[in-house]
């Protein structure tokens, strides 16, 4: 059998994707299974390394795909929870060292209730030599003034918005940590998806169809051209928690 070259392998892939892009059934499809899914709170369902992460699969792949592309040597994350989010971040961080990346790259996490038993578990498991963390509002300048100390001398940075998914509390997200993210980089903003779901879905939550964190990207875009959608990750995904979410910063 004749070996396929990377570069064919990919360009194939690129034909395929788009393909995906253009079979409206197949979208049709996995905007139902996503519904379906998150009615069963089936994010709630995977860990990390022994932890909960709570996100889609995935979403999980295309992550470890742009860290070892970017190759940061910081990750900064709001919204902290059972913390699989952050050892995932650390070990894909550790993977990368071990490749001959950043030796020193770090994550750095905040939310303003970091529990306990969580926090316990966090500082106990063996990727914690690359977390730190900070309790406090991420939208609070106190907390905004920390976090760009520890970002000062990075050269290339990451940032995921994955906390208070209201329209305002995300706003103020992008404001704050978007501009840290490094040419090539990116801002990804998670749980876009509110806006496409039922707005009956969200129970007593403050957030809903137009108020979430994908019509704070529409707005925060408005005015920042610093930053665009990558289309072609949610196209190659399909099944994602954030299509229009994946902000790509392709100047200054």
């Amino acid at each position: 059998m004749k070996k396929m070259s990377y570069q064919k392998f990919k360009e194939d892939c690129a034909k395929e994707i788009e393909q995906q892009t253009q079979n409206h059934k197949m979208q049709s499809v996995s905007q139902h299974w996503i519904q379906q899914a998150q009615s069963l709170k089936y994010s709630y369902h995977f860990e990390w390394l022994g932890r909960p992460i709570i996100q889609y699969p995935q979403d999980i792949v295309l992550m470890q795909e742009l860290i070892y592309s970017i190759q940061p040597d910081l990750i900064i994350e709001t919204g902290i929870a059972h913390g699989g989010s952050l050892i995932f971040s650390a070990s894909m961080l550790e993977l990368n060292a071990a490749c001959g990346g950043p030796q020193d790259a770090a994550v750095l996490g905040l939310d303003i209730d970091i529990r306990q038993h969580n926090r316990e578990a966090i500082e106990t498991h063996p990727m914690f030599k690359r977390i730190s963390m900070i309790q406090g509002s991420s939208i609070d300048p106190e907390i905004i003034a920390q976090v760009k100390a520890k970002a000062a001398h990075k050269n290339k940075i990451l940032v995921c918005l994955d906390s208070n998914h209201t329209h305002d509390h995300v706003l103020a997200e992008l404001e704050a940590y978007a501009p840290l993210v490094s040419v090539g980089s990116y801002c990804i903003v998670f749980d876009t998806i509110i806006e496409d779901l039922p707005d009956d879905m969200f129970g007593d939550r403050p957030w809903g169809v137009g108020n979430n964190p994908k019509t704070a990207v529409w707005e925060y875009l408005k005015t920042h051209p610093q930053f665009e959608i990558d289309k072609s990750i949610q196209h190659k995904l399909l099944i994602t928690v954030a299509p229009d979410g994946y902000l790509k910063r392709i100047k200054n």
